[in-house]
């Protein structure tokens, strides 16, 4: 009798989001401008040089892309929450939420992946890289880092619709699947079970990622102009690999397992931290370390400099 279905949920709000909800909005529209400017700039840097129409780069160009696509499924949401000071979502467009930033979250695994099998190509067998790594290869690489991730969060936010809900409040600042799921009245062990497989194909990712550049590292030990090319394009990834990672153990672990006793502010951030690290962190780290990349990118204010000079 209990059992109903509530065509909106209630988020959490931010603490003394009344008293403070100017200032919170300014602090996410600045992260989420300068997501959006980083990751674009990038984007618009790759397409733009012919010089960096390499697999590699177009992976990183894909990764960029899939940072703004997941920052897109939160910040606007939450900057018009803050607006009207009212958290409440409707039930289809919590689905949408919860479908682009776990698309995002599995396409962020995939696109790494793909490129520790780019490097490990580059780097061990030079001579079959432009063969292995040809044009129509990278198209279905880059395929597999957005079919994948599609096919498998649409079964997993169709499995939570059919769900007969008892309660409507979900403890977090967006929606996610599992919190979906634990509004439920009825028995979820199939979720729970295609959930222990999602991240077990997460976990498969990551093996298949560190594997490789244990490889890649052995196999650099000989020669110094292969160690120099591993420091200079390989450790971006692992930064990128193991940030992405930590970030979503926290999600998962809270997720799953959070407590309602947790500090507020610490809940806030185990939550965040995987929408708002990985999108702002990626597009530096890049910028960075790849040669190539820091010297276009910076090649505007040089220009400028020697101009004003």
């Amino acid at each position: 009798d209990n059992q109903s279905y509530f065509a909106t949920y209630t988020l959490e709000q931010p603490r003394d989001s009344k008293s403070y909800r100017h200032i919170y909005f300014a602090c996410f529209f600045v992260l989420y401008v300068l997501i959006f400017f980083l990751n674009s700039w990038l984007i618009v840097v790759i397409v733009l040089e012919r010089a960096l129409h390499e697999p590699m780069y177009i992976f990183l160009c894909n990764l960029c892309m899939n940072g703004i696509y997941g920052a897109t499924g939160f910040y606007p949401k939450f900057l018009h929450d803050l607006i009207v000071d009212s958290y409440v979502i409707p039930s289809y467009m919590c689905a949408l939420q919860a479908f682009v930033i776990y698309t995002s979250v599995i396409c962020e695994y995939c696109t790494l992946a793909v490129m520790a099998y780019d490097r490990h190509v580059a780097i061990c067998r030079p001579l079959d890289y432009h063969t292995k790594l040809n044009r129509f290869a990278c198209s279905m690489l880059l395929t597999f880092c957005w079919i994948v991730p599609v096919i498998m969060i649409i079964i997993n936010v169709s499995l939570s619709n059919r769900l007969a809900l008892c309660k409507y409040h979900i403890d977090k600042l967006f929606c996610d699947n599992w919190s979906m799921v634990k509004l439920s009245c009825e028995t979820t062990v199939t979720n729970n079970i295609y959930g222990f497989a999602v991240i077990s194909l997460v976990f498969v990712l990551f093996g298949f990622i560190i594997v490789s550049y244990i490889k890649l590292a052995v196999a650099c030990k000989a020669s110094l102009e292969c160690r120099r090319k591993f420091w200079q394009t390989c450790v971006p990834h692992l930064f990128s690999l193991i940030n992405f990672s930590v970030a979503m153990l926290f999600d998962t672990m809270y997720s799953r397992y959070g407590s309602s006793d947790f500090p507020e502010n610490l809940r806030h951030f185990l939550a965040l931290e995987i929408i708002i690290v990985p999108p702002l962190f990626n597009p530096v780290i890049y910028g960075l370390k790849l040669k190539e990349i820091r010297k276009r990118l910076l090649k505007p204010f040089n220009d400028i400099i020697k101009i004003s000079g």
